[in-house]
């Protein structure tokens, strides 16, 4: 007789529910990291550009070049502000996706848990009517030799 264990569809959600919570987790760090890139990508525009009017300033540059370059300066700020708020929404969004994968982890290896027992019982009792088996062979044999 094989082991059947009567929850394991339950067994197979649980394991594809961590699947799917693995991979939410993977697509919310590469949006962290997308974000972070694109944060590092407007801190060095704001460098360069800052770079750039230090020297337009230094250069005598016509005040029209400089106020561009300093209008520039400030949306790129307002840019890096808006920024740093998004990596804030995308480090939030990893924290949760972490904790929901912890939460799939536990449920899973309850659920394994819980099919390991059954199966041991399982084997246990498949023990038991086997050594009760022999135990009767046993018997019968003694009882044809004693006549």
């Amino acid at each position: 007789m094989r082991f059947q264990y009567a929850f394991q569809k339950i067994v197979d959600l649980k394991s594809n529910e961590k699947t799917q919570a693995e991979w939410m987790l993977s697509s919310a760090i590469g949006r962290l990291q997308a974000e972070e890139k694109s944060l590092s990508d407007l801190l060095d525009n704001r460098e360069r550009l800052a770079i750039q009017l230090q020297e337009a300033a230094e250069q005598k540059a016509p005040v029209s070049k400089i106020r561009e370059y300093q209008m520039y300066v400030e949306h790129l700020e307002q840019c890096i502000v808006k920024k740093h708020t998004d990596v804030h929404h995308a480090n939030v969004n990893v924290e949760m996706k972490k904790n929901q994968l912890t939460d799939r982890v536990l449920d899973e290896k309850v659920w394994l848990k819980a099919r390991d027992k059954a199966k041991s019982s399982f084997q246990q009792s498949m023990l038991l009517r086997e050594q009760s088996e022999l135990d009767e062979m046993a018997t019968v044999r003694f009882a044809i030799k004693a006549r």
